[in-house]
């Protein structure tokens, strides 16, 4: 394996066992919850749902632009000699990109003598953001989580609404936690260090399986047990990756100035348009097989839980395309973003490929695991073509993301989304409307292929952060 290769394999493998981490951790959650009743496991549900949907609004812009800038800034760090000794600290600023120029999403890089702990501006940004984000999750949740599970359609007669209530105040206090640490996985991502992540979060996910029946059956906290247990969890995650940033980094600014909160906003606002676009069009998707009936909404939810759970291989790709190209870009290296981003291309389209190959097999043979209703399976068989030959678009989808995250192209990343949302939406509908079924999963096939479309048409244009290739920057 050359230099490339192994450098993307060092990256993305670890980073894809982190984020399959925590979908198999709440499998076993699951279990446990289970086995209290099935109101139980309805509530929880619900609440989870709530938690993890307005968490995700938080979470992609703050993680996707911490990684980009603090690769940027590192990469700088290290290119940097420092010259007068005399001087406590030094700034320089990145090269700014053309859409860096429109966003102001640029960084600089502040060190010190001792280059063991380095201030980088965009890592004590991060962690303010994240900081102050969770606690204002937290409180939404706690004195409004009645009215949201109201809206869920957990009304107060429900026999739910207690255990709900109670699980999503508890699960709410550990927001904070939630925030700060995936803020702290995107500055560890961009110092292309994702094994640290992985540690953490194997520790915090062991945890909080250990915690579960403890609390949930031999403390008889029930929901609230299960609650408690995911919290300790997340503090103690947090507190791993603390311990180990403050090793590498001053995470004290020397100056409020130093601070860069409005670049992060610019480009989190950007990217906040962006997953509300993507996230509006999954949800309507759900809501259109919901209004067939209940067999084709058990159906879709088990199709697209498969159909996105697979996507955890490519989001390993993507996020060690994120983390080199930024680094590559800062550096003015365009020979290294060219070869990064062909290397991670080809290898999604290769995981798109093994991924279809094997839910098609997987799905034909073994959708009875998740459910013993012969129509609902007979639904999920039909919808399989589209779900297993659709994992190559999907991947090079995903990894496109990384990509375009890397060269700091969040502008295009919004507005195109944006625009395929627009153009994707009235498809959905009307494509449900005739063909059923099948016509939301042609929808979403439609939905994912523009997104790629998007995607390659940027770069083969060479527009953006990509005109380098028009100026034959490349040798």
């Amino acid at each position: 394996m050359d230099e490339i290769g192994s450098e993307i394999a060092r990256i993305a493998v670890p980073a894809a066992m982190a984020l399959a981490a925590d979908p198999l951790a709440s499998l076993v959650d699951t279990a446990f919850i289970g086995r209290l009743g099935s109101m139980e496991i309805a509530a929880v549900g619900v609440s989870i749902a709530i938690f993890n949907q307005i968490s995700k609004v938080a979470i992609y812009p703050l993680v996707s632009v911490t990684t980009s800038f603090v690769a940027e800034e590192d990469a700088i760090c290290n290119q940097i000699d420092v010259k007068q000794e005399n001087k406590d600290l030094e700034t320089q600023e990145l090269p700014i990109s053309n859409d860096s120029e429109k966003t102001g999403c640029y960084s600089s890089c502040m060190f010190g003598v001792d280059r063991k702990r380095r201030y980088i501006p965009s890592v004590s940004s991060a962690l303010i953001i994240g900081s102050v984000l969770g606690l204002l999750q937290a409180m939404f949740l706690i004195f409004a989580a009645k009215v949201i599970l109201g809206i869920m359609g957990v009304k107060s007669g429900s026999p739910m609404i207690a255990p709900a209530c109670r699980y999503l105040k508890l699960r709410s206090l550990g927001a904070p936690a939630v925030l700060l640490s995936l803020a702290m996985q995107g500055v560890f991502r961009g110092f292309k260090d994702t094994r640290t992540p992985l540690y953490a979060t194997v520790a915090g996910d062991l945890a909080n399986i250990i915690l579960d029946p403890i609390l949930i059956f031999v403390l008889h906290l029930g929901v609230s047990g299960a609650a408690i247990a995911h919290v300790l969890s997340q503090y103690l995650i947090t507190f791993i990756l603390l311990c180990k940033l403050v090793k590498q980094v001053d995470l004290v600014p020397p100056s409020l100035k130093a601070l860069k909160i409005s670049r992060f906003l610019k480009c989190g606002f950007l990217l906040l348009a962006r997953v509300i676009a993507v996230t509006f069009c999954m949800t309507l998707g759900a809501s259109l097989a919901a209004h067939q009936g209940p067999i084709p909404m058990a159906a879709f939810q088990i199709s697209l839980q498969l159909w996105l759970a697979t996507s955890l291989l490519s989001d390993g790709l993507a996020v060690a395309a994120q983390a080199i190209i930024a680094s590559s870009f800062a550096k003015g290296e365009y020979n290294k973003v060219v070869s990064a981003t062909s290397r991670v291309l080809q290898l999604s389209i290769i995981v798109g490929i093994v991924l279809a190959a094997f839910l098609g097999v997987g799905m034909e043979f073994g959708s009875g695991v998740f459910t013993k209703d012969k129509d609902v399976v007979k639904l999920i068989h039909k919808g399989l073509p589209f779900v297993a030959a659709t994992q190559p678009i999907n991947s090079l989808a995903f990894v496109f993301d990384g990509v375009n995250f890397g060269a700091s192209d969040y502008t295009y990343s919004a507005y195109s989304m944006v625009t395929v949302a627009i153009v994707s939406i009235p498809s959905m509908i009307f494509l449900s409307s005739r063909c059923g079924y099948i016509g939301i999963w042609l929808a979403l096939t439609i939905y994912m292929s523009l997104r790629t479309f998007a995607s390659v048409w940027r770069m083969g244009a060479a527009r953006g952060p990509w005109a380098f290739l028009r100026r034959g920057d490349v040798m």
